[in-house]
């Protein structure tokens, strides 16, 4: 879930002008919008848009200080300041200067004025979604336990998570990604216990949980594009190998010839949540919510039928449910679909009355969330054990995808409910009228 927060120059709402959009940020688990709906600074995506001012931050100044709990920097709220804790009462600071040339939005879950996006732990959908035999009263979410009512126990992302850099003038845009936010008092505090190092450069390090990036490689709009790696950010924007867990105390080597800038496709991790990066260019080329809508009228104008009870099939266009006796379920060991009927037996496995296959079943739904869709293709496929429904490319682009689960941890998930997947992940789907497909 996302919460917007009223702006500061630290960092702020998001602020609404006349200026170029930047790019979007989405949250994974969010089926086109919040489970509750999106109400005003509660959504579950945001439109990153060029400020009316720039509010971006360059390094300038660093000097090592003793007692730094009393040096005029930590009381400065003109001055944004990087505090690194050493030993013995020591620390270096570094000052930041401003950059007209970026705007600079903040994520994390601090309601504080100078977070942009406020984000709590993702509940996986499958907690709240109707299916045949497949409920389950907790999961496990960001390393804790998410109760059934749709809450984490304890949240595991940070209060000021991260920080994007947009250069105002760039087209497209040019967003650099780096760990760590400002609170009110325009500070980021490393605690001696945090992960830090000094090199010639200079000093850098790791938040506790850590911020991680994944850059596919290719073009995420089209299909074209493979998940890359994992790698883990710096307070200072650089790149390293992950850690043995995301709050080990050693850092690990740094990655060359990579860099901190998304590009589209760009997944950010916050121990918590997860963010997906589309860059407006990207996104105008791909899905629509009206062409989604549109994909599921062809598939109902097929007149699909269910093969036990010979009664029509209806596929939802939007998140209401068609009446029961309409409503599409899948094998998903075979991909047939059929309606709804008495199997006869309880438990989790069935047999598919057309080609006998015995395994799970699920309710049908159609992928809402344009932006997580790498192409324009018809929603032939659905995700295990889910039944989000999405184009081949897109089901087979997410489930090659580990997505951070936990502190060390890595899981392929459903990016319209962020329920884990199983089996392959997903299934071919098989419609009565579509039998020679």
């Amino acid at each position: 879930m996302v919460k917007g927060s009223r702006g500061s120059s630290s960092g702020g709402s998001q602020v609404v002008s006349n200026g170029k959009i930047h790019g979007y940020l989405i949250v994974l688990g969010n089926n086109g919008s919040l489970p509750s709906g999106d109400k005003g600074r509660k959504r579950s995506k945001y439109c990153v848009t060029q400020r009316p001012k720039p509010n971006g931050v360059q390094p300038s100044n660093q000097y090592r200080v003793q007692t730094p709990q009393t040096h005029p920097a930590v009381t400065d709220v003109n001055q944004h300041t990087i505090f690194y804790t050493l030993p013995r009462h020591q620390a270096v600071i570094v000052e930041y200067t401003s950059d007209p040339t970026k705007d600079m939005y903040q994520i994390g879950r601090s309601s504080e004025e100078p977070i942009d996006f406020v984000v709590a732990d993702t509940v996986p959908g499958s907690l709240n979604k109707t299916s045949v035999n497949r409920t389950s009263s907790c999961s496990s979410n960001g390393g804790q336990v998410v109760p059934a009512v749709g809450r984490v126990a304890q949240s595991t992302i940070s209060r000021f998570a991260c920080r994007l850099l947009v250069e105002r003038d760039s087209l497209p845009a040019r967003a650099y990604v780096y760990a760590a936010g400002f609170d009110s008092s325009r500070n980021i505090f490393l605690g001696e216990k945090a992960t830090k190092w000094e090199t010639d450069k200079g000093i850098d390090g790791l938040t506790t949980n850590g911020v991680l990036l994944l850059q596919p490689k290719g073009d995420f709009e089209g299909g074209a594009a493979s998940p890359g790696q994992w790698v883990e950010v710096s307070v200072g924007g650089a790149l390293y190998h992950l850690r043995d867990s995301r709050s080990a105390p050693q850092k690990k080597s740094q990655v060359e010839n990579e860099v901190n800038l998304l590009v589209d496709g760009s997944l950010i991790d916050l121990c918590g949540a997860t963010l997906l990066w589309r860059s407006a260019e990207g996104l105008a080329k791909g899905p629509t919510a009206r062409h989604l809508e549109k994909m599921v009228d062809e598939l109902n104008a097929g007149k699909p039928q269910c093969p036990v009870g010979l009664n029509t099939l209806v596929l939802p266009r939007k998140s209401t449910l068609p009446p029961p006796d309409q409503t599409p379920y899948v094998y998903l060991k075979c991909g047939h679909v059929q309606g709804q009927h008495h199997w006869g037996k309880e438990g989790e496995d069935r047999t598919c009355p057309i080609c006998l296959k015995v395994g799970p079943v699920s309710q049908l739904s159609m992928g809402l969330e344009p932006a997580f869709w790498v192409d324009r293709e018809p929603p032939t496929y659905a995700f295990n054990p889910c039944g989000h429904m999405a184009s081949e490319k897109t089901v087979k682009y997410w489930g090659a995808i580990p997505i951070p689960h936990g502190t060390n941890g890595f899981i392929g998930k459903c990016p319209f409910c962020a329920t884990p997947l199983e089996d392959r992940g997903f299934a071919k789907l098989i419609f009565q009228d579509h039998l020679d497909s």
